[in-house]
């Protein structure tokens, strides 16, 4: 049965420390990316929010972690993101590798465009 979580923190705090430093570095750069976000849980998963809507969806799991969705339109991006594409709307970047943070800042500000112009 899946776990419910009231909070991004507590989500968080259920995973090893080293996974927790990653989904927290996942956090900062998503809310530094999009301007005046806010956070909750939704679909039981840590989810950055613009106006109370979603932006952007991240998740730990055992061997890697997902971002949800993929922004759509722009070539140059969606070039960088073809190595960590596991599925129409998910990212996975594995836990083994280091994690590109900068690209997953971009992914929520590419995110959080389309939500602002009304394409997502």
């Amino acid at each position: 049965m899946a776990q419910h979580f009231e909070s991004v923190d507590e989500y968080i705090a259920s995973f090893p420390a080293e996974v927790q430093d990653v989904l927290q570095e996942i956090r900062r750069r998503c809310h530094a990316a999009v301007p005046g976000s806010g956070e909750m849980i939704s679909y039981g998963i840590p989810t950055i929010t613009l106006g109370g809507k979603y932006v952007v969806y991240f998740a730990g799991w055992t061997r890697h972690i997902s971002v949800y969705p993929v922004p759509d339109g722009d070539e140059p991006l969606s070039a960088e993101l073809a190595p960590y594409r596991a599925a129409k709307g998910t990212l996975k970047f594995p836990l083994q590798k280091p994690v590109p943070y900068e690209l997953i800042g971009k992914v929520a500000a590419a995110l959080a465009g389309e939500r602002r112009s009304g394409t997502r």
